[in-house]
Order: structure tokens, then sequence, then C-alpha cells
């Protein structure tokens, strides 16, 4: 059977990324209003995941537009960022597949649970995957709009959004962000960035030799995941990214793994080290490979990025280290 869409087809090729950083509530709307009634013409729906107050916000624009749309609640995509961004790239290429444009309008909810500061390092990991979208997203032909409230989030992070995003909606219409860069280049530079140093005490620190002592790390790793409350499959999501990580310096690195294991709170978060120092891409983890991807760092690296929710590399001669979190809300998020 044959797929006719009757919308109009998106003038060019580029993909339309753009951003919104309102700091009002009419600068949001009036911003918004324009792309929705463009969409409402171009597009088989508008798929919103904003949190209740743009949704009220938004509810009686889109009732004049007379158009499809849906409403979705961003705690149920935003959990772990590699997987979230995972489940919008197959979100929008099953609509591709079927011949729809959906216009996504998404707010991302990064706080987890609680109404203060995400994380340390959550949202500079999710601009990584903000970055990287603007190419794995654009073969879709799907707008993705991000709304970015200017009110709560701090002038370093707008800037990392006016990097990632090749255009910024405001009240007088969209225009390109004067500070965009390609991914290669953002994530290029994110991936200079220092690893902040691990603690000096940590709950578990050993050093795996070979492939026979991956069974005792289960059991340590298992047990302290236990310990602080973490169910089984999220546990095992845990064992499985360690594991991973673990096996590929084995096998790549041929040099022994150091295996750091602390809490911050209520995230767990374990570092492990080689001291080969091999180099690692800036953009390794972040493309879903192929079937024969055997690449250092690349398939391992990309299950890792679904299993953990923010995955940290540091690659320097002589060291190589991979850092992971796992908050306890988010892991065990529905």
């Amino acid at each position: 059977m044959t797929i006719v869409n009757h919308r109009e087809p998106p003038s060019g090729d580029a993909f339309l990324h753009s951003a919104v950083l309102p700091g009002s509530d009419d600068e949001l709307v009036t911003a918004l209003a324009t792309e929705l009634r463009h969409s409402a013409h171009t597009c088989d729906q508008i798929l919103l995941v904003v949190s209740d107050h743009a949704r009220a916000l938004l509810t009686e624009p889109l009732r004049d537009l007379e158009c499809d749309h849906q409403w979705a609640d961003p705690a149920a995509f935003y959990q772990r960022l590699g997987f979230a961004y995972e489940g919008f790239r197959r979100f929008l290429a099953e609509q591709a597949t079927q011949g729809r444009r959906v216009h996504v309008v998404a707010e991302p909810e990064l706080t987890g649970d609680s109404a203060s500061d995400p994380r340390p390092g959550r949202y500079d990991a999710y601009l990584a995957y903000e970055a990287v979208c603007n190419d794995t997203y654009a073969p879709y032909g799907s707008p993705v709009t991000c709304i970015w409230d200017s009110r709560r989030h701090p002038a370093h992070l707008l800037d990392g959004v006016r990097a990632t995003h090749r255009h910024l909606l405001t009240p007088s219409g969209r225009q390109p962000s004067p500070r965009f860069q390609p991914a290669d280049a953002f994530l290029t530079g994110a991936h200079h960035l220092p690893m902040p140093p691990a603690p000096q005490h940590t709950d578990h620190d050993r050093t795996v030799t070979g492939v026979a002592e991956l069974s005792g790390l289960r059991a340590t790793l298992s047990a302290w995941a236990h310990e602080h409350r973490f169910a089984a499959e999220p546990a095992d999501d845990l064992l499985v990214a360690v594991v991973e990580v673990v096996s590929n310096g084995l096998r790549h690195a041929v040099t022994p793994v150091r295996i750091r294991a602390w809490h911050q709170h209520d995230t767990l978060i374990v570092q492990c080290d080689d001291t080969a120092g091999l180099p690692v891409p800036a953009t390794a983890g972040y493309h879903r490979p192929g079937a024969t991807d055997a690449a250092p760092g690349g398939r391992g690296l990309w299950l890792v990025r679904q299993l953990a929710d923010v995955v940290l590399v540091d690659s320097v001669p002589g060291r190589t280290s991979v850092r992971l979190h796992f908050p306890h809300a988010v892991m065990h998020r529905a």
C-alpha cells in the first residue's frame, strides 16, 4: 500500500531544530504562534512534550488552529538521557516510515523528581544530544522545537542551547542562531573539558586484570546497588553498563582497569580507568552503530549511553576514564 502525504513539503532540506528562550509567558506564546500555524499546514500532527504550565499557555492557540495535536508528559520521555534521545529518534523514524511529519515541541525536564537543580553534569550531557540530533534526526523530515525558559535556566546553559540549535524563535519570527556549531565541533569542544576529580574516599575501589575477575566485580556492585535501594532491573542495567566499559578496557586497551564506585546523595557513580590512554572520538557512542560496527568505543559506548544516565569520557596520554551516573529516581522511572 502506498501512503500519500497530502501535507505541503518543507521548504529546503535543512532540519528545522529550533529553540525558544522566553523571558515571559507572552513571549513564549507569541514566539511559538507562527511556528504552530505553519505546522498546522505542513505537518500531520503536533506533539507537545511540555510542562503543565506551558500546556495551559498553549491550549487556546492550538484550539484556534484546529489542528491534530497531542500532549505528552515530559517525565515519561526524559528518563536516561541516551535512552530519551534514542526514543525520540525511533519515534521520528516510525513516523517517517508511515509518510508522516510530526512537529515535536519539547520542554526538557531534567531535574528528576525534585525541584532542585539538576544533578551535576546532566544539562551539559543533555546538550551533547541536542547537538548530535541535528545530524541523526535530519533524515526524518520532522521539525523539532525546544523550549528553554530563560527565567529558569542559567546563562551558560542558554549559551549551550544557542550553540546546539540552528534556529531561534522570537516574537519577531525564526532566525538563525549566530552561535550555532555543527555537532562535531560542539562535541569536540565539550570533549576537552576536564572531568571533575573523583572523591578521595569511595565506597569501592578495585582493579580488574582479566575477564575471570568480572564475576566478582558483578557481585560487589550488585550488593552495593541493592544497599542503595536499587531494584533488580535498574541494578542489572548498572552492572551491564559497568561490565561493558571494563570489558572494552581489557579488550582494547589491554591494561588493568581500576573501578571506583561512590554515591552522591541518591546517585550511584562508577568510574573506570585504564592506563592505555587510547584516544576516544568525541562522537563515540552517540550514533546508533551498524550491525557490523565493532570499532573501539563505538558500539559498546552506545549501549552504555542507553543504560546509564550521564556518561563522561576523559582520554589523555596514559589514561582513559569513563564515568557513569545512575540517579535512583531516573533509573526507577517507568
